[in-house]
């Protein structure tokens, strides 16, 4: 297993910014020879974080290097604050840009990965859940999946938001500031629904999207909204739920099935 951390100056988020990343470059014959995953040409998992975390949290708390082993994956882990993956206009930060283009376009050169769509998917927990759908919805002609874990589909929430008011993460500024005017967030590009729709109204490809959520998740609710609209809008897409709270113990399980789904349904 090829493992470690570089650094490397983004444009997108303006500044040095780090990436770990686990691939299988160096897996023994007699492993290769047993699992089937590697019958295929390596394909890429980019692995996104949840609030308060960074790209060190899939190999420290996770399963990173035991995902790129059993599915024959370069696995990317990438950082990006507390900023819910998306463009920021007050900062000029580019997360999204970061996460669905820039990163996606550097890795691939540097470790020569492969440059198609069904070879390359997305995935994150909490706040890199939503990071995951509202990327993989951004760039549909980048990735050929999306893995959703206990995803903080906040949106609606945080549109009915007032001054002054806020909830057990963050303050009303804190979301004005990374989703914009809040009474107007619910119909802007921030919002993975807009994003979704607008795919399906112009007749474009739209990635399929594994859910999950723990059914004592404090998220459920949230992901119950997301899943409704997908099944109502015809999603390719698979939901489960389980026991489970927000913690990795159910992101570590659930994660195999969301992979395992997405490879099985590109192919």
């Amino acid at each position: 297993m090829a493992s470690g951390t570089l650094r490397y100056y983004s444009l997108a988020q303006g500044g040095q910014v780090n990436i770990n990343y686990s691939i299988p470059a160096d897996t023994p014959d007699f492993m290769v020879a047993e699992n089937p995953n590697f019958k295929r040409p390596m394909k890429t998992l980019y692995l996104l974080h949840g609030y308060s975390g960074n790209e060190s949290d899939w190999i420290y708390s996770g399963v990173a290097e035991d995902l790129a082993s059993t599915y024959n994956l370069a696995v990317i882990m990438i950082t990006a604050g507390n900023n819910f993956y998306l463009d920021r206009k007050a900062t000029g930060h580019q997360y999204c840009t970061f996460a669905g283009k820039e990163v996606v376009e550097f890795t691939r050169k540097l470790f020569g990965l492969s440059d198609k769509k069904e070879d390359t998917f997305i995935a994150g927990l909490s706040m890199g859940g939503f990071g995951a759908l509202h990327t993989g919805l951004a760039f549909p002609e980048t990735f050929g999946g999306i893995v959703a874990l206990s995803s903080a589909l906040i949106i609606h929430e945080v549109g009915n938001m007032k001054p002054g008011e806020g909830n057990d993460v963050a303050n009303y500024e804190y979301y004005s500031e990374v989703f914009g005017d809040t009474t107007k967030v619910v119909e802007s590009d921030a919002n993975p629904e807009v994003l979704y729709k607008r795919l399906k109204d112009e007749g474009k490809s739209i990635p399929p999207i594994y859910m999950a959520v723990g059914t004592e998740d404090f998220l459920y609710e949230n992901n119950q909204v997301m899943r409704k609209f997908l099944e109502d809008n015809d999603a390719n897409m698979k939901y489960e739920e389980g026991p489970g709270i927000h913690d990795w113990k159910f992101w570590n399980k659930y994660i195999y099935n969301g992979v395992e789904w997405v490879l099985n349904t590109v192919g």
